[in-house]
C-alpha cells in the first residue's frame, strides 16, 4: 500500500510565486500540491470543500490579506498547520512576525534570485523538511498519545541546590508564539537577564524584540557588540549574526560574530550556550523550545558538563519536537515541561537568585 501523500494548499495573489512553490513542493514524491487561491477568501472557500495537510501563505495579497486570513483559518480549522511566505521587507517582516505570534507554525522567505532552478533549489532546501515536519507532528496528534520523557537527573534534588545567574532560551520553528507565551507568564522584574537565539532572517528579528516587549512587558532588543546585561532585560540574537556573551572588564556584554553557520544556521543555539556555559559555568539555566533539527545539542553539552540546568518543552506543546528532542534523548533535560508549565519552574529557579542577590 503506498504512503499517503501530503496534501498542501498555496495561497499568493501571484501565479509566478505558486508555480515555483508548486514545483519545488512537488520535487519530493511525498507532498501534493492538491489546489491554489489568489487570496484568503478564496482560499477559505476552497478549504469549505477540499481537506489539506498544510496550507502555504502569502503575507500580503487583495481582498484578504494573509494575517485576516490566518486569523480566519485558527477559528474555523484550528489544527490546520500555517507557513506564511514572506517578501524580504519591512512590512513583510513585520506582518510575519505579527503572524507567527498568533501561531502560524513557521515561515520561508520568498525566492528573491533571477533563475528559476535557483529559486526552485532554495525553496525545496527550506520549505520541504518544514512541510514534512509539520505533516509529522499532524499526524502524530491526532494519532495516540506520546512516550513519557525521560530525565537524566532528579528535579527535586538538583531544585535544592542550583541558583541561576542568566537565563538562555533556543528556539526554531513556533519559537516566536512560544517565547510570547513563556515570556508573558514569567514576571518581570526576573532577577536574571534573558538572552533568546531564535531562528529568523536578518528584517525579521528586531521585529521580534519589538513584539515581546508590546506583548510581554519585558524591555527587548537585539543584542549588539557591547551591550551590558541586566536583570530582567530580553536579548535577542540578531539575524545572521551568532550571539554570545563575554566578560569586558567586570561587566558581562553581549558579543556578535559571522562565523561559518552551525547546524545551517547563523544564529545558531550553540554560541549562546556555549559561552553562557563557560562564563556562568554551574549558575547557567538553559531552555530548548520548539524547533527544527538539532542545532543548540553541543551547547546543551557544555551547559550540563559545567552542572548548569536544562529544561526541555514536551513534545504534545511543541509545534516541532526537534531541538527539544535532541536534548531528551541524550537524557541532558532536568525537567521536560509542556510550554505553560515552564516559566514557572523558571520562576522558582530565579526566585534563588533574588535571594542570593539580596543576601550580598
Amino acid at each position: 500500500m503506498s504512503k499517503r501523500q501530503i496534501q498542501v494548499l498555496i495561497v499568493d495573489d501571484s501565479a509566478i510565486v505558486r508555480g515555483l512553490l508548486a514545483r519545488a513542493l512537488e520535487s519530493d514524491s511525498d507532498i501534493s500540491v492538491s489546489g491554489t487561491a489568489m487570496h484568503g477568501k478564496a482560499a477559505l472557500s476552497w478549504l469549505n470543500k477540499h481537506p489539506v495537510d498544510i496550507i502555504i501563505l502569502d503575507v500580503e495579497m487583495p481582498v484578504m490579506d494573509g494575517l485576516e486570513t490566518l486569523k480566519r483559518i485558527q477559528v474555523e480549522f484550528p489544527n490546520l498547520p500555517v507557513i506564511m511566505a514572506s517578501s524580504l521587507t519591512y512590512h513583510g517582516a513585520e506582518t510575519t512576525v505579527k503572524a507567527l505570534a498568533l501561531g502560524a507554525s513557521g515561515c520561508i522567505a520568498k525566492p528573491a534570485t533571477k533563475s528559476v532552478s535557483e529559486s526552485i533549489d532554495q525553496i525545496v532546501l527550506e520549505l520541504v523538511p518544514l512541510v514534512k515536519a509539520l505533516a509529522e507532528k499532524k499526524s502524530r496528534k491526532l494519532s495516540s498519545g506520546h512516550s513519557e520523557p525521560i530525565f537524566k537527573r532528579s528535579p527535586e534534588e538538583r531544585r535544592q541546590r542550583f541558583v541561576p545567574q542568566i537565563l538562555v532560551i533556543g528556539s526554531s520553528t513556533g519559537g516566536p508564539k512560544a517565547l510570547t507565551s513563556l515570556l508573558a507568564d514569567l514576571p518581570t522584574d526576573l532577577s536574571i537577564p534573558i538572552l533568546i537565539t531564535q531562528h529568523m532572517p536578518p528584517l525579521f528579528t528586531p521585529m521580534l524584540a519589538k513584539h515581546l516587549t508590546q506583548d510581554t512587558g519585558f524591555p527587548c532588543q537585539e543584542g549588539a557588540d557591547g551591550t551590558v546585561l541586566e536583570r530582567g532585560h530580553v536579548y535577542v540574537a540578531p539575524g545572521d549574526f551568532h550571539m554570545s556573551v563575554t566578560k569586558i572588564a567586570d561587566r558581562m556584554v553581549t558579543q556578535l560574530n559571522q562565523d561559518p553557520p552551525e547546524h545551517y544556521c547563523r544564529p545558531s543555539v550553540n554560541f549562546l550556550f556555549r559561552s553562557a556555559a563557560e562564563w556562568y559555568g554551574h549558575s547557567v539555566l538553559g531552555v530548548m523550545l520548539t524547533g527544527m533539527g538539532d542545532d543548540g545539542i553541543e551547547g546543551t553539552r557544555d551547559i550540563v558538563s559545567r552542572q548548569g540546568y536544562m529544561i526541555a518543552q514536551d513534545e504534545e506543546s511543541s509545534v516541532v519536537w526537534g531541538m527539544p528532542a535532541a536534548v531528551v534523548n541524550e537524557n541532558l533535560a532536568d525537567e521536560v515541561l509542556p510550554l505553560n508549565q515552564i516559566a514557572s519552574s523558571i520562576t522558582r529557579l530565579a526566585s534563588r537568585s533574588l535571594l542570593a542577590h539580596e543576601s550580598c
